[in-house]
């Protein structure tokens, strides 16, 4: 990339800085130093052991970043409630530490007024329905203390919705699934198929009475991963309003990717690590692995494909950017870190992408999003009471 393409991008990121969907810097914490920010500095570089540390959002051009309050399904009713709200109170310590540098956001207009003061907006989204524990409270009050987005599943099925990498047991969504779409929309939740089925997706969108997004995915006609979106479904996003916000995990993207990482977290599990161990014995464990098999890279063209496709499809107003940094141990070259998106601007400038289109999946795509679900909740609040829907009822044998 020439150095007059990289200063074009970094300029455009100056002004209309990247809406990051997801970053999971919130677990990586966790496992690295059970959330201690003095142990784990993230005014310091923390370049050997994660993707993210403030310097490098700046770096990158970031302006808002949606840190993912994830917990694996591993973990289960009041278990996964009670991670979920770690997670977020590391979210919110993490805000006061650095108060220079980041800014709480609750909505599109405190993403606006963050960025305006120099400060990256932060938003939070809660990844895996299970999180709730089928509760409409607990939805209600993850709302209530910040969360902006819940991703319907996480990599196994909930009972009220089917994943993406799980066996089909809901046919999308049940009674009780349609429901927590609905009481999204009244909050003002963003409703995020990312992770789920294909008929979860179509299933979401026909209910939704909001914008929903995709937080991390990629095309499904680019690289044939369960994860991806189908072309149907990109088709439907501009009467939905949606958003896709394209991700940068290899095997999600490079099709020659995906036998290797299923070798590569084999050969981890072998020598007794989870595959996404980021502990110093952990990462020896997976350098030794590509020392003897060299991994198939993409590369930040590889992105792009994925984004002319999915802009072919959707619409420039559809698309946005969703890194999944610090959720996955393998990178795409070029964006290694959070530093690296002027890399991916300066490639579609040269594709021929215009500012003012890029500017939209930077930044005012997920901004529009975000204001429209809060339009939506405005609206259903005035005749719509809370939900107090059960599983038992709706899916239940009666």
């Amino acid at each position: 990339m020439t150095p007059e393409l990289i200063e074009r991008a970094r300029a455009l990121l100056r002004t209309a800085p990247v809406v990051d969907g997801h970053n999971d810097l919130p677990w990586a914490m966790r496992t690295l130093s059970r959330y201690d920010l003095d142990a784990v500095d993230l005014a310091a570089d923390q370049s050997d052991r994660l993707h993210t540390d403030l310097a490098r959002l700046r770096a990158g051009g970031v302006g808002a970043q949606f840190w993912s309050v994830f917990v694996p399904a591993s973990l289960a009713g009041d278990h996964a409630v009670s991670a979920t709200l770690e997670q977020i109170d590391f979210v919110r310590m993490l805000v006061d530490r650095y108060p220079d540098r980041l800014r709480l956001a609750l909505s599109a207009a405190d993403m606006e007024a963050a960025r305006a003061d120099g400060r990256i907006a932060s938003l939070l989204g809660a990844e895996g329905g299970h999180s709730i524990d089928c509760s409409m409270a607990t939805l209600r009050a993850l709302y209530e203390l910040g969360v902006r987005y819940l991703t319907l599943t996480h990599n196994d099925n909930v009972p009220w919705a089917d994943s993406a990498t799980d066996e089909p047991k809901a046919g999308g969504l049940t009674a009780f699934g349609r429901e927590v779409v609905r009481e999204m929309n009244r909050l003002g939740m963003l409703v995020d198929l990312s992770h789920v089925s294909p008929d979860t997706m179509r299933a979401a969108i026909a209910v939704s009475e909001a914008p929903v997004i995709f937080s991390h995915s990629s095309a499904r006609a680019v690289c044939d991963h369960p994860r991806n979106i189908p072309d149907d479904v990109l088709t439907s996003l501009p009467t939905n309003g949606g958003v896709a916000m394209v991700t940068f995990v290899p095997k999600f993207v490079l099709p020659e990717a995906i036998s290797w990482t299923a070798a590569a977290d084999e050969h981890m599990r072998a020598h007794g690590f989870d595959p996404f161990d980021s502990t110093p014995a952990g990462l020896e464990c997976r350098r030794a692995h590509e020392a003897t098999h060299p991994r198939p890279e993409p590369t930040v063209a590889t992105i792009a494909d994925h984004l002319d496709h999915m802009r072919e499809l959707a619409g420039i107003d559809h698309l946005g950017i969703g890194g999944d940094f610090d959720g996955t141990p393998f990178v795409t070259r070029g964006l290694d870190d959070v530093s690296g998106y002027p890399n991916l601007v300066a490639e579609l400038l040269r594709r021929g992408w215009s500012e003012p289109d890029i500017a939209k999946l930077t930044w005012h795509n997920a901004v529009r999003v975000l204001r429209a679900a809060e339009d939506v909740a405005r609206d259903l609040r005035r005749t719509r009471r809370p939900s107090l829907a059960t599983i038992d009822r709706l899916d239940g044998d009666g």
